[in-house]
């Protein structure tokens, strides 16, 4: 009978987990965090990839549960409108400047500075 393989290296460690299925999906998540990166509108973005092993001693046995999670750049709202709420709905125009647009006043009433002159 042959000694056991001893494993060291962390790269076999991850490479076993999961019969291979680790690294799909890690492969997945790290696809994941680029396509958003290169999605955002921003100059500058971040995201994460977090991966977590676990190792719990059963006995002899050593279990290792791998987890990973991505933390992708938030998606920016668009600008915010002003709104002010007339008549039981919304307006465009303030309440108080409801004047501004009524039109052109009348050309011959005379203002405070053709009164002064």
């Amino acid at each position: 009978m042959s000694p056991p393989r001893i494993i060291r290296d962390f790269r076999t460690v991850i490479e076993l987990c999961a019969r291979g299925r680790l690294t799909e999906r890690l492969d997945q998540k790290l696809a994941d965090c680029l396509e958003a990166l290169n999605a955002s509108p921003d100059e500058k973005a971040k995201a994460s990839l977090t991966v977590t092993l676990e190792l719990q001693r059963a006995g002899d046995r050593i279990e290792i549960r791998p987890k990973a999670t991505v933390k992708l750049p938030e998606e920016k709202g668009v600008g915010s409108t002003t709104l002010f709420a007339a008549e039981g709905g919304l307006s465009l125009q303030h309440p108080s400047q409801t004047d501004m647009f009524s039109g052109p006043r009348d050309a011959a009433s005379p203002t405070k500075r053709d009164a002064a002159s």
